[in-house]
């Protein structure tokens, strides 16, 4: 995981996986991954050079010709449009669904229901789950702060593509693991 993300699972009180949303316990390693990253082979996608996936990362901070596919890549990256035609759902900002306060970020949209909507019992649409591709904007939740609390204690932005499948998604996680340095 990249810093941002790792920081994102690690800001609840209780810190959680970034894969499953689990728990995580102090001290507990994954040694079974641990192996398989010591017995994986893998290739340099610079020089062509056989190695162990445990090896990758100090080799490619090394290895010139995997430095120059690296910038390739960003370079491929930079050239698209900047702008995209596509009109994008906001889904940075929401409005409280019981009082219309407007421009709250998840976080924030949570706090403020929890302090002064928590005793509402009016069903409501979640401005959230709304702006989702997969969200319902007619479903009106039965019980909202229950919804709240259990639906959005982390960002969706943080873990999801909205462009893509989840094997896509996997994928691209599993080929920049190998790339990062």
């Amino acid at each position: 995981f990249c810093t941002p993300c790792l920081q994102e699972c690690l800001k609840p009180k209780k810190p959680v996986c970034g894969v499953c949303r689990s728990t995580l316990s102090p001290g507990s390693r994954a040694l079974d991954l641990e192996k398989q990253i010591e017995t994986t082979e893998t290739t340099c996608n610079g020089c062509n050079k056989k190695m162990y996936l445990s090896k990758m990362r100090s080799h490619a901070a090394s290895c010139s010709k995997y430095q120059n596919y690296i910038m390739e890549g960003v370079k491929a990256v930079t050239k698209e449009p900047l702008h995209n035609t596509r009109s994008f759902p906001n889904r940075f900002t929401f409005p409280c669904p019981y009082c219309n306060e407007k421009n709250f970020d998840q976080e924030g949209l949570v706090e403020h229901c929890k302090t002064l909507h928590s005793m509402d019992a009016k069903q409501v649409v979640c401005p959230i789950c709304a702006s989702m591709p997969w969200g319902d904007p007619n479903y009106r939740s039965a019980n909202f702060m229950e919804h709240l609390q259990r639906r959005h204690r982390f960002s969706y932005d943080t873990f999801v593509d909205y462009d893509a499948d989840e094997d896509d998604m996997m994928a691209q996680v599993l080929m920049r693991s190998l790339r990062d340095k």
